[in-house]
């Protein structure tokens, strides 16, 4: 039996972070390096074994410009839920806001100077499916979108997963060539990180979001 390092696992995934201010703007991402990303975000499982993945990879500048405006235009939609105060001030997420708002602004102001956005898709349309299939279509792509994620982080490149483009979804399709029957889960800015490292996050504790045998219901030590 293989035995892995337990440590360097569990250090890439709490450390695996969505990398927004920290994205180097100047340094080039080598292609060959974010195929083998994929390659490897491709071992990741899919419903019924479709395989139905792809990765649209966009590093022309013009193409760059033209999506970080559909994204511009997606987040604006979204502003006036995240200028109100969602928690209560002393909650963990509450203490966390601005700093997430702060982050935010600054990939609004600058996605356009990354040097790769990277669009996961599937293969299928279910927006008027059940729970079922929706479940099914984006549990088919998730996974692999987080294998690409910390593939990256391994090489010491940083992604950001976001989705506010989706609010204009058919024009994105329309700039890539994405055909109507495929469906975009995400818009992800992808460059080599500044500094040296990433820390694991502050988090509500996993105790109180986990639930045994019933919802609400928490293991006696």
């Amino acid at each position: 039996m293989t035995t892995l390092d337990l440590a360097t696992v569990d250090r890439l995934l709490t450390t695996t972070r969505s990398v927004r201010k920290r994205l180097d703007l100047t340094r080039t991402v080598e292609p060959e390096v974010l195929e083998r990303c994929i390659e490897i975000a491709l071992q990741a499982p899919s419903g019924s074994n479709e395989q139905g993945w792809h990765f649209v990879v966009v590093t022309d500048r013009e193409m760059r410009t033209r999506l970080a405006a559909v994204y511009r235009r997606g987040l604006e939609l979204l502003l006036p839920a995240y200028t109100r105060e969602r928690f209560p001030a002393d909650d963990l997420r509450g203490r966390q806001l601005p700093g997430m708002l702060a982050s935010g602004f600054h990939l609004y102001e600058h996605l356009h100077e990354v040097p790769v956005l990277v669009i996961p898709c599937i293969e299928g349309r279910f927006e008027t499916a059940g729970v079922v299939m929706q479940a099914t279509l984006y549990g088919s792509i998730f996974p692999a979108v987080w294998s690409f994620m910390l593939a990256l982080r391994a090489r010491g490149i940083g992604a950001c997963l976001t989705t506010d483009h989706l609010f204009h979804e058919a024009e994105a399709a329309q700039i890539l060539g994405i055909p109507d029957t495929v469906t975009q889960v995400a818009l992800l800015p992808v460059a080599y990180f500044t500094g040296t490292d990433f820390r694991p996050a502050k988090r509500l504790p996993a105790r109180d979001r986990t639930h045994w045998n019933q919802w609400g219901a928490r293991r006696q030590a």
